[in-house]
């Protein structure tokens, strides 16, 4: 039998997932960025601001549970060619999305103060989605719920 991590064991490791979310996150709006104009150049300018904050305070928090942040990959493999402005904005919902599903880990993960910076963290990224997707899914983060049929 293999043993369970400890709480806080879980909640690193979900920090670590988050973080590498993030760090993907900041590269992917980079992409985005270059492929949108007008208020969607805006949006993905605010976004990759907020990934970029997100991503910092969670390297502090991965030091606080005693861990060393995984630092950024060099590059990213996106899910799809993005040669416009419709792919920029499906790719930045799909960003959103796997997000979303990190900061669902580390809320079932962590406790106190570091659950509540994750809910906040998963719904921005649920908004976030649905203004790019133009609407929402039923359980943000939770892709197991969001992808059956109703």
């Amino acid at each position: 039998m293999k043993p369970q991590p400890s709480p806080s064991g879980r909640a690193l490791e979900a920090a670590q997932a988050a973080l590498a979310a993030e760090h993907a996150a900041a590269y992917g709006y980079g992409v985005i960025g270059a492929r949108t104009g007008g208020d969607r150049a805006t949006q993905a300018r605010e976004a990759y601001g907020a990934h970029l904050a997100r991503r910092d305070a969670l390297a502090r928090t991965v030091r606080e549970l005693g861990g060393s942040p995984r630092p950024a990959e060099a590059a990213y493999a996106l899910p799809f060619e993005v040669r416009g402005q419709e792919d920029a904005e499906r790719l930045a919902a799909g960003i959103e999305d796997r997000v979303a599903g990190a900061y669902s880990d580390l809320v079932r993960a962590a406790e106190g103060p570091l659950r509540r910076e994750a809910a906040d963290a998963l719904g921005a990224a649920a908004v976030r989605a649905a203004r790019w997707r133009g609407g929402g899914v039923a359980f943000p983060g939770l892709t197991e719920r969001a992808e059956r049929p109703a």
